[in-house]
């Protein structure tokens, strides 16, 4: 009887221990704090830049170990995601300023030396070109189903290319006679085997993905100073989600290409969607977080300068550059600031997130590419109680 009395006594402390341990570790979790520091710097460009600032807005691209990375001033290269260290470098006049895609190892992206370009990932070597006669400034988009990647030039043309060889399958032609435009270009959507694409002069059109075929148009803008689609569109469900530079942002109907609801405040880049939310950055220097269904804004953050790029999600946070200030993170629910990190001169680059290394990668505005670390730590830990 002694015995049984006396381990519940032991049992009846070891719960009292266990609660006050995990009132303690709760605590401590409260009191966490992002921090944020550089584990490798590398200057982009083959020598330093000595002319006017270029738009370095590429998000980075990871294959294996490889991190792949343009600037807009003479080239393409991939370094060593963990050291740093450079693994190939491609030399292009006038650089390659948007984005790239990649399908297994071989990496495609415009540059603005008018060429289109087909390169092999593991060592930079040129597979094939094709020549669009201007320079290239949207992402590419590559069906992996079909072989096909698809992009729109400078000239407002979209090319359907086949992927193994470079032949031209497709193209789809827009006339814009407006004298302002802003520099950009909008990545092809693919969905259910229909492109969705924007262009300058403020229309979002439907095509037919095997024969390039207009299926619908909207105009969007009309009476803007810059009628400029260059935000790809963002496909959920049976919804679309776009936004014209200085215009709004709409949710329209992917079947009928009508408007369900629209937002005031333009936006140059693509929304993320992360549940029921969608995080939108607008060209008035705002960070909105909005219902889905309705467009009901739930929190702003407002920028002191430039306007944010795209937001990545990361760790319950939203991650995000700001084009004339910091790479910033905030709470993904309250749109509280939580840590920031200064590269100098901006960073017009969606930042490309590797949440398993802790990881954040980008090209600032000097085009000096980054390798951030970002972890919770916990001031108050006591150490033995790991």
């Amino acid at each position: 009887m002694k015995a049984l009395i006396s381990f519940l006594l032991l049992l009846s402390g070891f719960l009292v221990g266990c609660s006050t341990m995990e009132n303690l570790f709760s605590k401590n979790s409260e009191k966490r704090e992002l921090q944020v520091r550089d584990v490798w710097v590398r200057e982009g460009t083959l020598k330093e830049n000595l002319g006017f600032r270029k738009i370095n807005r590429m998000s980075p691209l990871i294959l294996g170990e490889a991190l792949i990375q343009s600037n807009a001033i003479d080239g393409i290269a991939a370094y060593n995601k963990d050291s740093g260290q450079t693994l190939w470098r491609l030399n292009i006049q006038n650089g390659s300023e948007a984005g790239a895609a990649i399908i297994k190892d071989r990496l495609f992206f415009g540059a603005s030396d008018g060429l289109f370009y087909s390169v092999s990932a593991k060592d930079g070597k040129v597979l094939w070109t094709f020549p669009t006669n201007t320079e290239n400034i949207s992402e590419p988009l590559l069906d992996t189903s079909t072989g096909v990647v698809y992009f729109q030039s400078g000239a407002n043309i979209v090319y359907a290319l086949d992927a193994e060889s470079g032949r031209q399958i497709w193209l789809y032609s827009r006339q814009d006679n407006s004298n302002l435009s802003i520099r950009g270009g909008a990545r092809p959507t693919l969905d259910n085997g229909h492109l969705y694409v924007g262009f300058s002069d403020g229309a979002l059109v439907k095509l037919n993905a095997k024969t390039g075929s207009l299926l619908w148009e909207l105009v969007l803008n009309r009476n803007k100073k810059f009628r400029d689609i260059d935000a790809s569109p963002v496909i959920d469900g049976d919804q679309m989600f776009v936004s014209g530079y200085d215009d709004k942002l709409y949710c329209v109907s992917v079947a009928k290409g009508e408007i369900l609801w629209k937002m005031d405040r333009g936006g140059y880049y693509p929304v993320t969607i992360a549940g029921e939310k969608i995080f939108y950055s607008t060209t008035t220097g705002e960070l909105w977080a909005l219902q889905k269904s309705s467009g009901q804004k739930i929190w702003t953050y407002t920028l002191k300068d430039g306007i944010a790029t795209q937001p990545k999600i990361y760790k319950g946070m939203v991650v995000f550059g700001e084009t004339q200030g910091e790479l910033r993170f905030l709470d993904a629910n309250s749109g509280k600031a939580v840590a920031s990190f200064d590269p100098g001169r901006g960073i017009m680059s969606p930042p490309l997130v590797d949440e398993k290394n802790d990881r954040v990668y980008f090209i600032s505005g000097e085009a000096n590419v980054y390798a951030i670390e970002a972890k919770w730590s916990y001031p108050n830990w006591i150490p033995y109680l790991q």
